[in-house]
Parts: C-alpha cells; sequence; structure tokens
C-alpha cells in the first residue's frame, strides 16, 4: 500500500500481541484505535506558502537534520493533456529540459553534480511533469537559479540537434521497456480500460510514429502553453525557511512573465460496458492472471479505502488472496492486489502467476471466487487493523527524506497541484486509518462489481510489437508502476529508488461509452518573452563538510558485536543482522540453496507458520526481509521505535528457528524454479548468468552462475541441505548485528541481548570461503545469446582486476566516474547524449570484498550492436593512452564527491549502510569525514595511473543478449571470436 509521504512528530503506539480473551481483545482493540488515532493525529508536515504576482505557488518546509534542501518544481501538465499525434510530447519536452537554458548552457547536470545534488531526476506521468535534486544549503541559490533559467529561458537553447538527439533517447528508453518479460503490459492495460479519445488511453512514453513527427516549432509552442509560473509548484524542504527562502525565489523567478491560463478538462471515470476478456502470450515463464478496473482517483473519499482492500485482498503478506492460493491451496506462485490513483482516475489491478501444472482456469476461477467473497462479506476487523497498520508505518520510511523521488517535497507538491491544499494528504491519511470493515466491503464492492478486464498473459512468442504503440499502464507491483512514469535518467546507484505514483482526483463517474478520440481544442501559444541580457550564475555559499554519525559499540553477551548509530528524526529503527557469506557461499553442487534458505526463514519458525510470521509483524508494523550480496548474508529489520522490543523478538525468531517445513520447501522451491524460467527470459537475467562464471570460473565463490542457482541444483536441494547450510553460516560467531534510529545504545543491547544473547553456535564447523581458486586467464571474445525479436541487446564488457575491495579504491573509483560511473561520464554521453544509441549505459567497479571486477554496461537498440562494442573499446583505450582525466572533468568529480556527501547520508538506511561498510572493508570510524580531504589532494595523474594500472580492453570479455538475425551479422565484422551461448544451458536443465 502507497500513501504520501508523512510527517511524524510524535509517536504513541503500543505493541499489540495476539490476545485469546474476549474481554482482552476488546480492551485491546481499543487500546489500538487510540494508538492509531494518536498516530494520525501527529502526523504533519508544517509549511508555510506564497504566491508570486506571476501565478507561481511557493511551499517551503523547514527540516533542519541535515545541511540540505529539496527543490522540486511540479508542472501541472502530462501525457493526458497531449492532443492525437502528439504521444510521448510531454516526456519528450521533460528531457530537453535538462539539455540547458539560456543562461546555463550545455547538460543541466554538469551544474548539479559540481554542486553536489543528490536524489537528482525528473519524471512525467499522465497527470504532471516534475524536476526534482536535493542540494547542500549553500548551493541553494544556484539550484533556484537553474530552476528559474529553464521555466523562464529555455527556449533560445532548445536546438534541432537537441530535439533529434533526444528524440533518439527516449525512442531507446521506449525499446528498453518493451524488451522486459511483460514489458508490453503497459500498453494493454489503459487501452483496454479507456476507450479511445480518453485522455488516459494512450501512453506516457508515447509512439515510435508521433515521437517522430515531433517538430521543432511544435515544442517551442508546447513550452510556451504549459511551463508558465501559473502552471507550477516549488517545493523548498529542509534546511531552510520561508524567510530566507522568499527573496531567493523573487529574485529568480518574480521576473518570469505568467503563461496562459490553462483549463482542467473534465476527465471521467470510464466504465466498461460489459466485461471484456484478452488472452496474449510474451516471452514468459508462467501464466499470469489479471483483473482490472477503473477506479476513482485520488482526491475521492474512496481512493483510500480502495487501498486498504487492495491490501487486504492481496497486498498484505497474510492477505486473503496469499493464504487461499498461495499457502493453502498452492495453485498460485504469488499474487498480488494494488489499488494506484492518478489525478482523474485510478486503477486497482489483481494479479496471480499460476503455478507450473495447474490449469489456468482453475486459478481464474478461485481468484475471481474469492473475490466476490471479499466483495459480499467484505474483510474482518482485524484485517483491516494489520492494513492500517502496515500502511502508516511503511509509510513512515520515506519521513526522513526531504525529497527525491518520494519525500515530503512529494507530498506538499502534489496536493497543492492537485487540490490547491499542500495538507491534503493529511485528509487522505485520516481516511485511510478510518477504514472499518463495512466502509470498505461498500466502497469495493461500488467499484469492483463493475465489468472487469480480464487479462492473461501465457508464455509462448510475443503477440504484439511495442514499435509504434502507446497505450500507458501502470501494473499492481512496483516494477510496472514505474512503467507508467517516463524518467529522464535513472543514474547507476545501490539506493533504493521511490517511483511514487502520481496522486489523481475524482471527476465524475460514467456509464456512458466515450465519443471517439478527437483533439482537444489548441491554445493560442503566448508571445515568447523578450530578449534579455545574459544572467549570471550566482556563486555556492560556503558548504561544510560532512558530519557522520558517531560510531557506538558493544558485545552481546554470547560476544555478537553490535554496531550503533543514534538517528532521531523519525521514530523508527532500522536493525541487520549481517554474516559471512553471501553467494560466494553457496554450494556449487547446490547453487541456490541460500536463496531458498533465506526465502524459507521469511515463511515460518518453529513456533509461527507463514500465515502467523506475516501476521504478527502486520500488527506491530514490522517488517523483517532477508538479501545478499557477494560477500554478506543479511536479515534486516524497520520499526517503529516504541515497538523495538517485539520486533527484534521476531528478528531473532526468524534468524534462529527457521521450520523449514517440508511442504514449504516444496512450495518455495518452484517458485524459485519458476524464478529461473523467468531469469532466462529476461534480457538482464541471460546477461548476469553468463558474466559471473565467465569472470571468475564455476569454481571460484564470485563464480556462481545466479543467486537463485539452475534447475538441476535446486531440484536436488533437500531439507538436510538447508539445515546444514544455516549451522554453517547463519550462526552467532559469524553474525554482527548493525542498529541506526531513534533509541539509545543502552536500550539496544539490553534488548539484543534479551533476543540473541543466549544463542549459542552449533557443534558444527562454521562455513569458510576459498578466494584461493585461480581465476581463468580471459582472452578477447564475445559470448552470443540469442534472444529472438529483442529490440534492445545487452551489451557487456567485463574483466576482473587486480585489486580487492578492501583496497584503498577510491582514486581507481574516481576514475571511473570519469569513464562511465556517472550521468556526465564518456561512456554514458557518447552512447546516450551524442550517439542517441541508449537510453543509459555505464561502467561500475565491483563492490566484491576480494577481487573485484569491472564492467561496461550498455542496453542500446540492436542495429547498433557492434558499433556500441567499437564505442567503448574506443572510449577506454583514449582515456588509457593520450585522453587521461582532463581538469574540468577532475573539478566536476572533486566537488560532486565532496558536496554530495551531506545528501548521501540523509536517512537512518543510508547511515547502517555506510556502517556496515566501514565494519566489512576495516575502514576507521570518521573515514567518510577523510574524504574531503583525500579527494580534495587528487590530480589528474591519480585517476589515469589509478585506471591504467588495473583495466586492460585487451582482457576484456563481451557478453551480448540479442536478437540473433539482427546482431550475429553485425558482430562478424568486429575481429573477436564469437561463441554462441545456449540458453537452455545457463537454465542447467
Amino acid at each position: 500500500m502507497r500513501l504520501v509521504a508523512l510527517r511524524l512528530s510524535l509517536l504513541a503506539l503500543a505493541s499489540t500481541t495476539m490476545l485469546t480473551s474476549v474481554s482482552t481483545a476488546t480492551a485491546q482493540d481499543r487500546s489500538t484505535a487510540a494508538a492509531t488515532a494518536a498516530l494520525v493525529e501527529r502526523i504533519n508536515i508544517p509549511y508555510e506558502r506564497f504566491t508570486l504576482d506571476n501565478g507561481l505557488t511557493v511551499i517551503v518546509h523547514t527540516d533542519r537534520k541535515a545541511p540540505v534542501v529539496a527543490v522540486s518544481v511540479w508542472y501541472d501538465v502530462g501525457s493526458k493533456d497531449e492532443p492525437a499525434g502528439s504521444t510521448g510530447f510531454a516526456h519528450l519536452f521533460e528531457h530537453l529540459m535538462f539539455n540547458g537554458s539560456e543562461n546555463a548552457p550545455g547538460d543541466i547536470f554538469t551544474y548539479l553534480q559540481d554542486m553536489g545534488a543528490t536524489d537528482t531526476n525528473g519524471t512525467t506521468n499522465p497527470d504532471r511533469t516534475n524536476y526534482f535534486q536535493t542540494v547542500p544549503t549553500g548551493a541553494l541559490d544556484r539550484a533556484l537559479f537553474l530552476e528559474a533559467d529553464r521555466m523562464g529561458h529555455l527556449l533560445g537553447a532548445v536546438t534541432q540537434e537537441k530535439l533529434d538527439n533526444q528524440r533518439g533517447v527516449v525512442q531507446n528508453e521506449k525499446r528498453q521497456g518493451d524488451n522486459q518479460p511483460f514489458g508490453l503490459l503497459r500498453y494493454y492495460i489503459f487501452e483496454n480500460l479507456t476507450p479511445r479519445g480518453h485522455p488516459y488511453h494512450h501512453s506516457t512514453i508515447g509512439s515510435m510514429a508521433d515521437l517522430n513527427a515531433a517538430s521543432l516549432e511544435t515544442v517551442h509552442s508546447w513550452f510556451r502553453n504549459n511551463y508558465g509560473p501559473n502552471n507550477a509548484v516549488l517545493v523548498l524542504a529542509g534546511d531552510i525557511d520561508a524567510a530566507t527562502a522568499r527573496p531567493m525565489v523573487e529574485r529568480w523567478f518574480g521576473g518570469i512573465p505568467r503563461g496562459p491560463d490553462v483549463v482542467e478538462r473534465p476527465i471521467e471515470v470510464p466504465t466498461l460496458p460489459a466485461p471484456l476478456a484478452r488472452e496474449v502470450t510474451d516471452q514468459i515463464a508462467t501464466t499470469r492472471i489479471f483483473r482490472m478496473w477503473a477506479v476513482p482517483g485520488w482526491t475521492s473519499e474512496d481512493s483510500p479505502t480502495l487501498e486498504a482492500a487492495a491490501s487486504i485482498l492481496g497486498g498484505l503478506s497474510s492477505s486473503r488472496l496469499d493464504n487461499a492460493l498461495v499457502r493453502d491451496e498452492q495453485i498460485a506462485l504469488s499474487v498480488s492486489a494494488g489499488s494506484q490513483p492518478f489525478e482523474d482516475m485510478g486503477l486497482f489491478i489483481i494479479s496471480a502467476d499460476v503455478k507450473p501444472g495447474v490449469d489456468p482456469a482453475l486459478v481464474s476461477r478461485r481468484l475471481d471466487e474469492i473475490t466476490n467473497q471479499f466483495l459480499t462479506e467484505g474483510p474482518t476487523a482485524d484485517e483491516v487493523q494489520r492494513a492500517v497498520m502496515s500502511g502508516l508505518s511503511g509509510e513512515v520510511d520515506g519521513l526522513e527524506s526531504v525529497g527525491g523521488f518520494g519525500g515530503k517535497a512529494v507530498a506538499l507538491a502534489q496536493g497543492q497541484l492537485y487540490t490547491g491544499d499542500p495538507a491534503f494528504f493529511r485528509t487522505q491519511i485520516q481516511r485511510f486509518a478510518a477504514s472499518t470493515p463495512e466502509s470498505i466491503r461498500a466502497t469495493a464492492q461500488r467499484w469492483l462489481s463493475r465489468p472487469v478486464f480480464s487479462l492473461t498473459y501465457r508464455p509462448g512468442p510475443r503477440t504484439d510489437s511495442g514499435d509504434g504503440r502507446g497505450g500507458a499502464a501502470v501494473g499492481a507491483d512496483a516494477a510496472v508502476a514505474a512503467a507508467v512514469s517516463g524518467n529522464y535518467y535513472r543514474a547507476p546507484t545501490s539506493a533504493t529508488e521511490r517511483l511514487m505514483a502520481s496522486p489523481g482526483g475524482l471527476l465524475r463517474f460514467s456509464t456512458q461509452p466515450a465519443p471517439e478520440p478527437v483533439a482537444p481544442p489548441a491554445q493560442p501559444a503566448a508571445d515568447p518573452a523578450p530578449a534579455r541580457p545574459a544572467i549570471a550564475m550566482p556563486d555556492l555559499r560556503p558548504i561544510g563538510d560532512l558530519d557522520f554519525p558517531e560510531i557506538e559499540r558493544a558485545t552481546l553477551r554470547n560476544g555478537i558485536r553490535v554496531f550503533f548509530a543514534r538517528r532521531s528524526a523519525v521514530p523508527v529503527i532500522r536493525a541487520l543482522v549481517s554474516f559471512d557469506a553471501g553467494a560466494a557461499a553457496d554450494p556449487r553442487d547446490r547453487m541456490g540453496t541460500q536463496t531458498l534458505m533465506l526465502n524459507l526463514m521469511e515463511e515460518g519458525t518453529t513456533s509461527r507458520d507463514s500465515r502467523a510470521l506475516a501476521e504478527a509483524q502486520e500488527r506491530i508494523g514490522a517488517n523483517i526481509s532477508t538479501s545478499f550480496d557477494s560477500d554478506r548474508t543479511n536479515v534486516g529489520l524497520y520499526t517503529l521505535s516504541t515497538n523495538l522490543g517485539p520486533a527484534l523478538d521476531l528478528l531473532a525468531d526468524v534468524v534462529r528457528n527457521p521450520a523449514f517445513a517440508p511442504t514449504e520447501i516444496e512450495r518455495l522451491r518452484t517458485r524459485q524454479l519458476a524464478g529461473i524460467a523467468q531469469e532466462l527470459n529476461s534480457p538482464n537475467g541471460l546477461a548476469g548468468r553468463v558474466t559471473a562464471p565467465t569472470l571468475y570460473g564455476p569454481n571460484h565463490p564470485y563464480g556462481a552462475i545466479a543467486g537463485s542457482g539452475t534447475v538441476s541444483t535446486v531440484r536436488a536441494i533437500t531439507r538436510d541441505d538447508l539445515v546444514s547450510f544455516h549451522q554453517r553460516w547463519i550462526r552467532p560467531d559469524n553474525a554482527t548485528i548493525y542498529v541506526v534510529g531513534d533509541t539509545s545504545l543502552r536500550q539496544v543491547v539490553r534488548q539484543l541481548n534479551r533476543s540473541f544473547g543466549d544463542w549459542r553456535a552449533p557443534a558444527v564447523p562454521a562455513g569458510s570461503r576459498d578466494f584461493n581458486v585461480p581465476i581463468p586467464e580471459q582472452t578477447p571474445r564475445i559470448l552470443f545469446v540469442n534472444r529472438p525479436n529483442s529490440p534492445q541487446s545487452v551489451v557487456i564488457a567485463a574483466q576482473v582486476l587486480g585489486v580487492r575491495g578492501r583496497d584503498d579504491l577510491l582514486a581507481l573509483r574516481a576514475a571511473n566516474d570519469v569513464l562511465g560511473g556517472n550521468f556526465l561520464s564518456r561512456i554514458n554521453m557518447n552512447l546516450r547524449e551524442t550517439k542517441g544509441w541508449s537510453y543509459g549505459s555505464r561502467s561500475a567497479i565491483g563492490g566484491q570484498e576480494d577481487r573485484v571486477s569491472f564492467r561496461v554496461i550498455a542496453p542500446v537498440q540492436a542495429d547498433r550492436t557492434a558499433d556500441t562494442i567499437r564505442e567503448i573499446q574506443s572510449d577506454v583505450s583514449a582515456f588509457l593512452t593520450d585522453r587521461g582525466v582532463s581538469s574540468e572533468e577532475l573539478a566536476r568529480t572533486v566537488n560532486g564527491s565532496i558536496r554530495e556527501l551531506p545528501g548521501e547520508f540523509e536517512t537512518a538506511g543510508s547511515v547502517l549502510g555506510g556502517i556496515q561498510a566501514i565494519v566489512q572493508l576495516g575502514r576507521p570510524d570518521d573515514y567518510y569525514e577523510q574524504l574531503a580531504a583525500r579527494y580534495r589532494a587528487m590530480t589528474p595523474a591519480d585517476l589515469d595511473s589509478a585506471l591504467r594500472a588495473q583495466v586492460d580492453p585487451a582482457r576484456f570479455v563481451y557478453i551480448v543478449v540479442g536478437d540473433a538475425t539482427v546482431v550475429q551479422p553485425q558482430l562478424a565484422g568486429l575481429g573477436l571470436p564469437v561463441e554462441t551461448v545456449d540458453p537452455a544451458t545457463l537454465g542447467g536443465q
């Protein structure tokens, strides 16, 4: 369930437990209701608002926890505003607004990186276009200048060359999305749920034909009609106040003339005249069944209630559909239900992945029966309480961030843009928290009893092509939800990114068929602003160095080390129990053991079965999750700080007492095998299965074919294998615990000793990894994997370096930033901005603790596959010979790396990750605080020598995944041996 980000100033929420007595349960219900009401009353984002004479609305929220300010500009224009024949235009224009303005020529990322901006991006969806960045406080004046210049002084910098280039980038973004399994789902949903001519009927990404038809004249007209200050909202959130902000905003934005007044068209929520069913095939592993309805938008009173209904029906881990179809009957691998509201309508989508060997008709029938039973009977009070608590607690996760894809700036901006009330999120939170069994039943019945669109996806050759298609869609999970928005660029980063669905508002419910498509009336273009003298960019004000939180240490009674940092901005705690294991510990004859073990740990303990464990977390608003990377295996906890004790008890139960129940083993084994099959249908999955074994060799700890294993190894895993792996690796003498949040070390140690202090290591020897296994010498060659009908190819160039993750790699990583590590890097600017062949390409130095790898990753249009390999070779060779780091590149890299540090550690989660890296890699506690001085001391020669000593294109192995009919003739001209890899062998059949 996703609501807008919240501000929680105080929290008075008692932990809840399962009670058997009726009288006690009643008292507990009252206590829970009172605690929830108190929680909602304390949710707030204080703000001040003012409006400039030209109509620009400005909202300021003060948050002094870090010396950063989120700058977020929202324009009330999206793909629903595009006339016929101009699909994709709003998103295309979003791209153009990053390519420089009259007083800030060149790519805007040049300026943003130099001043240390983080959480930087732009997105378009059907309802709005937004641009955002979080900057050091000393860079705020310059950030406002940049946003004002592209609002008021853009068109002189928009040339035909830039239009042509960004058109190509957007088309490759479309190809990249279309190329994924279920990549065309985004077209099917709105094309079938909305009639022709409905503003939501076409896609945000647009059609190839319409993108090709966009002219420079229409681009200029689009800007003049839609991007005036009176059609925008500016939010500043963070280390700023209104008294300081107002003169700065007036200085830069005050002289921009108003644009035409934008008149909103009435948009109805469509209803299908009769149930509609469609079946398609795609390169997928299992059949997926969908049920979909158009529902009210964000401002509707029904929207929060529908979100609660979706959580209970198929969103919670203990949802109705999970319990029935996945756990009890075991006819589905997974289920999902979600309600995603836009401004004028929303989507309610239910899906189920059919278990292999099960008749899809049976799953369809049961899916409908359970849904209809829910509509008839409604949820129980306990289901509602768990949905509300999980929803409210989950949203606190976004409270620390002042900006980005979520954060407080988003909550304020969307409320203002769609309702004129920045605090409208409070209204929807109150409605969500006030949900009752009857209100949920009545609302769900009102909207989900209408005719349904049933879509069945079956494995097979793809039914349709994305070329020329324009129907936008959003699914019930995050991956599909992201597809409705167009992002300017997703920078390569390990940090979690939030793609928050645009909220919306209810207009009218329609039972009438929509008219045939008619272009909206043309609006007269505003006269261009008169030419003005050049405006000087403001200087940066002083930007202080990072003050990383103090790391406190303790040891539990049984010897487990504890590392703690206090962060009190929001009343939440993050904890991580980390084990020295990771993918490197997976046994080669039983690859996939660790993945299966971790999945089972989340699905039941010796005292709680799968359902009871899920319900226990939901009742206290906690979330326990498992993960692993190359070297570490982790069990993580997120909880409200008042529930630390019971949450740690649950965490300890998961870590120490997995049940490994035979029925659960077989259920999750089947799901893992289906996941392997899905990897074999994914371009990135295929590439990943080739890369690691090729680089490190199949016997090296880093050479596992994939974390999920192969069909044969996963089938061979026994319960004894799982128990043995757990005893050898998940044990107290191999554990480290990290905690960050709103508490004290003393309190943490007291609770941890209660939950973990009596845990003793088993008698079996602890596991160990042998990194002395020889790494094979590589000869340059191409390993090609055929994936038919792929509009894009995935190209990877890789080698193993001679250094280890524990070595000092700062200069090497800085050099890689110049080559391919960030947006302005040579590889990305060449393949994306100059050539227009890719939506985004990059290079990366691996994060392994032992021998690290170097990889270039480039998803490119299929007809430029061989050309891309040539360009990679050219860029790398130039760096290693006569075109080392320039003074400009050094300054940009050094300045950005220093100035972005406060923004990088804004949240408790990022601090926890930093502490874990310090401990694992043997860094001093003040490692991050030392970085500024170390960066300042760097020279171009330092970066040149660091990269040149390690990277050698003569040792590159190229992995290419693409359509053989298009790609293989190109590869023949590269002069490299080409080895064809049979995809079937990658699954270990």
